[in-house]
């Protein structure tokens, strides 16, 4: 089922519709805790780059979140997570939701932005292989599920080990 989707940036009404789109979308307490830790710590959290896709009654369905990290001692962001309620999976609202935060980063002049994901679905937005820019993680993970792009062209990635933020532990 495909859709047209309206995004927008989170609001503090949003909050507990964020918290069981995320709870529902991934399988431990810990994954679904994840977004409010994010959203507590201020070394990671950046206003309006948490984007939600929205329903015809402005109910948020899918959400993106962009997160501050380092590529060695560069700033970039983390694409972590995205989310979308079950019964609105493959309908588009996660994709909205992704194109919509890296529009928003992009305004706002953030320059890379890197994620841990399944290989075949973000290269739909020109992530690419991290590895081949000389990123990698202090954690063994598959080459192909870390990826990066750069939203400026005119700055190409920079190579260096990525530091997440605290609350995702790695």
């Amino acid at each position: 089922m495909s859709h047209t989707w309206t995004t927008r940036a989170e609001t503090g009404a949003d909050i507990p519709v964020i918290r069981d789109i995320v709870r529902a979308a991934f399988p431990t307490p810990e994954e679904a805790a994840l977004v409010d830790a994010l959203r507590a710590d201020s070394d990671a959290w950046i206003d309006g780059l948490s984007l939600v896709a929205v329903d015809d009654h402005d109910r948020p369905v899918g959400h993106a979140l962009l997160t501050r990290c380092h590529i060695g001692d560069s700033p970039a962001l983390c694409l972590a997570p995205v989310s979308v309620r079950p019964e609105r999976q493959n309908s588009g609202a996660g994709s909205a939701a992704v194109r919509a935060a890296l529009t928003a980063a992009g305004r706002t002049g953030e320059r890379h932005v890197v994620v841990l994901g399944h290989p075949d679905y973000y290269p739909r937005f020109g992530f690419t292989r991290a590895s081949a820019h000389g990123i990698g993680l202090t954690i063994d993970v598959p080459d192909e599920a870390l990826m990066a792009l750069t939203l400026d062209a005119g700055h190409p990635l920079p190579a260096g080990t990525v530091r997440y933020a605290a609350p995702f532990g790695i």
